[in-house]
């Protein structure tokens, strides 16, 4: 079975867009300035950690980049074993990351509020969550949606305002139907932060919302052989 395609596809895609941005708005303001999805801040934070400036962690920033690099590895290993014996993997890599973002909330799921934490707890919640991401990431470079990575945007806003009337670039888009798959990965990356951001801001504790992100991404894993079955119904 392979993935949904067109708006079946640009659906599960969004949904896991909006998931890392409630996961990168957990792990920055409640696991101490790192991300767990974007690697390229992390980047950025290990080179600001070396030099000493702004009080930013290199330990935490080490075991994210760690983490994620060894999730792309196990990603890439699994997917590609499953593809090769034309089994379902998309669903399944969908709930291994479901799998390892209810491992990370199980973690630190009885030691109260996030500044609380041990330093091998927020270790671990960094760890876990961002071996889902290398996973993720890996998922969603094998789907090759369009204008939806789930993890970065930079190219999907580059691409919203070069291809739109503002930039008219025909090469990058200008006259085709991509403006509202661009603005929906735009959008929805930032709708996951601010959910992820008042979500803690209404005092939810961390691993119950690592825990939502889980439970969403394992939902959307179900339903992915139904969109596909439906897409291959259609065709």
């Amino acid at each position: 079975m392979e993935p949904p395609s067109g708006a079946a596809l640009t659906l599960v895609m969004v949904c896991l867009t909006v998931v890392t941005g409630v996961l990168d708005a957990v792990s920055f303001l409640t696991l101490g300035h790192v991300f767990t999805a974007t690697q390229t801040g992390n980047l950025l934070f290990l080179g600001f950690g070396i030099s000493g400036q702004g009080g930013l962690p290199v330990a935490a920033t080490v075991v994210s980049l760690g983490a994620f690099l060894a999730g792309a590895v196990t990603g890439a290993r699994l997917e590609s074993a499953l593809a090769t014996r034309r089994r379902p993997w998309f669903p399944v890599a969908l709930l291994v990351e479901a799998a390892l973002l209810a491992g990370a909330a199980a973690a630190c799921w009885g030691s109260g509020p996030a500044r609380g934490l041990t330093a091998g707890q927020r270790y671990a919640v960094i760890a876990l969550m961002a071996v889902a991401m290398g996973v993720r990431n890996v998922t969603s470079m094998r789907v090759a949606a369009p204008d939806l990575t789930t993890t970065v945007e930079t190219r999907a806003m580059t691409a919203l305002v070069s291809g739109s009337a503002l930039g008219g670039d025909r090469l990058l888009g200008y006259g085709s139907h991509a403006v509202p798959r661009r603005l929906s990965s735009v959008g929805a990356m930032l709708l996951g932060g601010l959910l992820g951001a008042w979500l803690i801001g209404l005092g939810t504790r961390t691993p119950l919302v690592v825990l939502l992100a889980a439970v969403t991404v394992a939902a959307t894993a179900l339903l992915v052989p139904g969109l596909a079955h439906g897409r291959n119904a259609d065709g």
